[in-house]
């Protein structure tokens, strides 16, 4: 597979841009200064007032093996937090995590986990990452559609450790109907772990 095109960067920040508002602020070196494999980007806006997105950048120039063989995946990571949390907290997850995906060249699917591990954040019950797609957000921002192939937005989600063992007890599909039914906020780094059903 050929490297994504600079067309198709530019296409894919509007992409981003046309739904979460212009791009706020953006990272391209890890603490220690070394420049990052792909940029973090922190949008303007996120799927309500209090929030605000943050994103991968340029992690869809590789090409990531599937569970299909023979089949590759391009992809984003998004993460959606409150506009208060202080942003290299957010964007230190993103660089890890799209890290680890570059480590392993596999693609994020849709019910994986991440974690658990300690906190996301400082002060935290969550403590791992659901990935799902972004459902807070019209159908069509889920995939961006490129000059050299689709790009997939995978929505990385803050749980609980009680729901990560729930998701590999169950199954993804039974937590999504969870998510469905009592609706909590997946934004809030601090709610509640759910009361889990099957």
């Amino acid at each position: 597979m050929t490297p994504a095109s600079d067309h198709d960067a530019l296409s894919l920040i509007e992409h981003f841009e046309r739904t979460l508002g212009p791009i706020h602020s953006g990272w391209s070196v890890d603490p220690d200064g070394a420049e990052m494999p792909f940029q973090l980007v922190r949008f303007a806006g996120g799927s309500d007032a209090g929030s605000v997105a943050y994103a991968t950048l340029g992690l869809s120039r590789q090409a990531l093996s599937s569970p299909d063989p023979g089949r590759f995946i391009r992809q984003e990571l998004l993460i959606l937090a409150p506009d208060a949390l202080k942003p290299d907290l957010v964007a230190s997850l993103l660089l890890q995590v799209g890290s680890m995906v570059i480590g392993t060249r596999r693609a994020l699917l849709r019910g994986n986990v991440i974690g658990p591990a300690g906190p996301l954040v400082p002060e935290s019950d969550l403590t791992a990452l659901y990935v799902t797609v972004p459902v807070y957000f019209p159908d069509e921002f889920a995939t961006f559609e490129g000059d050299d192939g689709d790009v997939v937005i995978a929505w990385l989600v803050p749980i609980t450790t009680g729901e990560a063992d729930f998701i590999s007890r169950h199954g993804w599909d039974a937590f999504e109907d969870n998510l469905v039914d009592q609706d909590p906020d997946l934004v809030d780094f601090g709610r509640s772990e759910m009361k889990l059903y099957t």
